[in-house]
Formats: C-alpha cells, structure tokens, sequence
C-alpha cells in the first residue's frame, strides 16, 4: 500500500511532467501568434509562470529526496509537440489555441486541487503552499482566456475578412 509521502511524490513528479507538456505547448503558441500581440503577450506571460511553477515543483521533489520522471516529462512534451503540429494545420490556429489552453488550464486546475489535498494528507505544508500558489496562477489564466476567448474570436474573424476583401481587389 501507497503512504501519503510516496503518492504526494507520484503526484508532483506527474506536476511537474504536466508543467513541462505546457511549457512546450505555450511557447510554441506564442511563437506562432505574430497577428494577435495581445493574447502572445498573456501566453508568453504564462510560460515565464510556467517555468516557475516548475522549479517550484522539482523544489519540492528534491526536499523530498526525489526529482521529476524523465519518461513522463518526455511523453508530455511528445503530446504537446503533436498538439502543436496538429494546430498548425488549422487555418483558424488561434481560435484552436486559446480554446486548447482554456481546457488544458481546467485540467491543471483540476491537477493542483487534488495535489493540494494530498500534500495537507501527507503534512506536507510547504508543498501545500506552492501549490496553491501554483493553483491560484492556473486559476487567474483560465479566467483571463474565458474572458478574452470572444474577442480572440472576433479578431481573427476581422483578420479572415481583412484578407478576403483584399485578396478581391
């Protein structure tokens, strides 16, 4: 049977493998949303959270006389770069791109709530304060993308009809 301490170690090092699958993710988006400078700024701000978050969780694995999982740090990064590939083949990119980052916001929403619970099950107090540092960040930017996802929406569909109206002249 699984202790606190050790599924808390399982958990932090799936964190911080979720952290990297975001890092590739955000910065391959904000490489790519030259036409749309408002929503690659709060990507961009983002991945500097991102990163952070992340030495923030391999503090935590390495006061626990762990570190992260190179497998599964390997395997989240393979998904994020398939994500990106995919997307790059969407003509409508950016619409795709904050509707993925708002679902994948929730899911690490959902990640650090569990998280936090199993740190204060393990007594963990300084783990439970990172993440819900941690939490509070994923929170406040799935609240900005719910909140800039209409005129994300609206800007690219100006941006189509921009460009079929000049490609008719």
């Amino acid at each position: 049977m699984s202790t606190p301490r050790a599924h808390l170690i399982r958990c932090l090092r799936d964190a911080y493998a979720m952290e990297k699958h975001s890092e590739t993710m955000l910065g391959a988006q904000a490489c790519r949303l030259g036409d749309d400078a408002h929503l690659r700024i709060h990507i961009q701000h983002h991945l500097h959270e991102t990163l952070g978050q992340q030495a923030m969780l391999a503090s935590c694995l390495a006061r626990l006389g762990s570190g992260p999982s190179l497998i599964k740090g390997m395997a989240g990064e393979i998904t994020a770069f398939s994500q990106v590939v995919i997307g790059m083949t969407m003509r409508d990119e950016v619409v795709k791109g904050a509707m993925s980052t708002y679902a994948f916001e929730h899911a690490e929403i959902a990640a650090y709530t569990a998280l936090v619970s199993v740190a204060r099950a393990a007594g963990d107090l300084e783990t439970t304060r990172i993440c819900e540092r941690i939490l509070q960040q994923e929170v406040e930017m799935a609240g900005w993308l719910s909140r800039h996802i209409p005129a994300t929406v609206t800007r690219y569909l100006m941006g189509v009809a921009r460009k079929r109206d000049e490609a008719t002249r």
